[in-house]
């Protein structure tokens, strides 16, 4: 057992390694999908569905839907589905980010989900993303970029300079937290003194893919991630620290679940991107992407509505442990610990779904294979 533990676990953090975007999460899921025979669909084919069979499909190259279909009428088994998300707060690069200052080339970034800057600071910070760009034949293609080394560092100012830094600190997402790339030595002074952040990117998918031929980056979508690698810690083992955990960890037990299913199960598992900004895109869990894809499995609006009601879908995020030093921000009967199983979410104003009938099954299943269950309020 405990080598199997030590296996997930590790399997767990080169995929929280493997993926710093979105974009990566998606492209990181689809090999995994595509080494353990997933067909992958697009949705601008026309799809010829059997069953028993196994497929997949993004889109936005950030959201991934993919589903087993068992010998069983879907009308009437339904589906056994996991939602999960790919997005985790971040600071994004802004389209025109360039900020030269005193000899130092900065870049303007936007505040992306319900990010705490603090810990942003004195971090080795890396870029990773997704580029669109035009070869030398004049034709438009995408890559996913990652620098994949520390390239970037918020500092701190100096206790010196701000003696009150430990007692009242705001932080000006426009002002204290564009990171540093580097200063504007000589050998990067190009033409007016000044490099573009294009030019950057430009040398940098030319490095990663020789045989793309990039000479003009037209768009991206790039962010800041911390560079420092997931880790097991604690003096025996107990926790894992690592970015992007929320939820990326869910992402992976999604995936882990699905892959075990094995043949003749219906089962579903959907990581929408854009959670942490409401999901109210055409890629998020509000979206049309899911029922999209569950319509065209079915085939005919009442087998779908049939389907639905016979289904039933786990949303899984990650939940707020008891910190020790803030145990007063939980209700005393409703605070989850670590490692001692996982957590029924409830909110008597549906924030989220569980009800009694849903909350029953999910300690059922629990219950059956010896999982202790919370409940967080």
């Amino acid at each position: 057992m405990t080598i199997q533990v030590d296996l997930f676990n590790q399997s767990l953090m080169t995929f929280l390694s493997q993926s710093p975007t979105p974009f990566h999460a998606v492209s990181t899921m689809s090999k995994a999908l595509d080494k353990a025979g997933f067909i992958h669909l697009r949705e601008e084919d026309n799809w010829q569905l059997t069953a028993p069979g196994k497929y997949y499909v993004t889109r936005n190259g950030s959201s991934i839907v993919a589903f087993s279909l068992g010998t069983g009428d879907l009308t009437h088994s339904g589906l056994r589905m996991v939602g999960a998300h790919t997005d985790s707060p971040c600071l994004k690069v802004k389209p025109t980010p360039e900020i030269y200052k005193n000899n130092y080339l900065q870049l303007g970034v936007e505040v992306y989900g319900g990010v705490l800057l603090n810990p942003w600071f004195d971090r080795d910070l890396s870029l990773a993303g997704r580029v669109t760009y035009e070869n030398e034949a004049g034709d438009i293609h995408h890559a996913l970029v990652d620098f994949a080394k520390a390239v970037a560092v918020i500092p701190s100012l100096a206790i010196h300079l701000d003696r009150e830094a430990n007692k009242k600190r705001a932080i000006n997402a426009q002002k204290d937290i564009p990171p540093i790339l580097g200063q504007m030595a000589s050998g990067d002074i190009t033409g007016d003194g000044k490099k573009s952040f294009s030019d950057i990117l430009l040398g940098q998918l030319n490095k990663q893919y020789p045989d793309c031929k990039a000479r003009a980056i037209l768009s991206f979508e790039m962010s800041f991630y911390d560079y420092q690698a997931p880790a097991v810690v604690g003096l025996n083992g107990e926790f894992i620290a690592g970015a992007r955990l929320d939820n990326l960890l869910s992402c992976f037990i999604g995936l882990q679940a699905l892959l075990d299913a094995g043949e003749g199960v219906n089962a579903l598992l959907v990581c929408n991107d854009h959670e942490e900004v409401g999901s109210a895109s055409a890629v998020g869990a509000q979206g049309p992407m899911l029922r999209s894809v569950l319509e065209r499995v079915v085939g005919t609006v009442e087998g779908y509505n049939q389907m639905v009601h016979r289904s039933m879908m786990i949303s899984v995020d990650n939940a707020h442990g008891i910190h020790p030093n803030y145990a007063d921000k939980h209700d005393a009967n409703h605070g989850p610990l670590l490692n001692a199983g996982p957590v029924i979410k409830i909110n008597s104003n549906q924030r989220y779904a569980s009800n009694s009938e849903t909350t029953a099954l999910f300690k059922k299943f629990c219950s059956q294979v010896d999982v202790p269950v919370q409940a967080f309020v």
